[in-house]
């Protein structure tokens, strides 16, 4: 029954939303551990409201944000989208888009429901 997270990238995949997301492919629960968040390689603690509040709040649209705080079960299946806009434009945000594929990079650390693998995700390299 081992998870196995996943991140990607999804530009208007099912309509105009884009973003971070991170599915659990595999075929047990992942229980999130701990995360690290990084903006332009430099530490910005872990995935939680007020790392969000700090990145987020000097960008001129505030992007839809999703904790995965520790504790945080991700069930077999699961897809959610980690930072995400309803309605996005290539021409209007592309500041977005360079945030999610260049600047910002989610660790994720997650066990099984057994404990102790400290398995960990990132997003994919472009």
């Amino acid at each position: 029954m081992k998870p196995v997270l996943r991140m990607r990238r999804v530009k208007e995949y099912e309509g105009t939303e884009a973003g971070l997301s991170v599915i659990n492919a595999g075929l047990g629960p992942a229980i999130v551990t701990s995360s690290v968040v990084r903006l332009d390689g430099e530490a910005m603690g872990q995935w939680d409201y007020h790392t969000q509040q700090r990145i987020l709040s000097s960008f001129p649209i505030r992007p839809k944000a999703h904790s995965l705080r520790p504790g945080a079960v991700v069930l077999a299946g699961q897809s959610t989208f980690l930072l995400s806009m309803d309605e996005f434009s290539d021409d209007q945000h592309g500041w977005f888009w360079d945030l999610v594929t260049r600047r910002l990079v989610i660790e994720i650390h997650y066990e099984s429901l057994y404990g102790g693998e400290n398995f960990s995700v990132t997003p994919p390299v472009f």
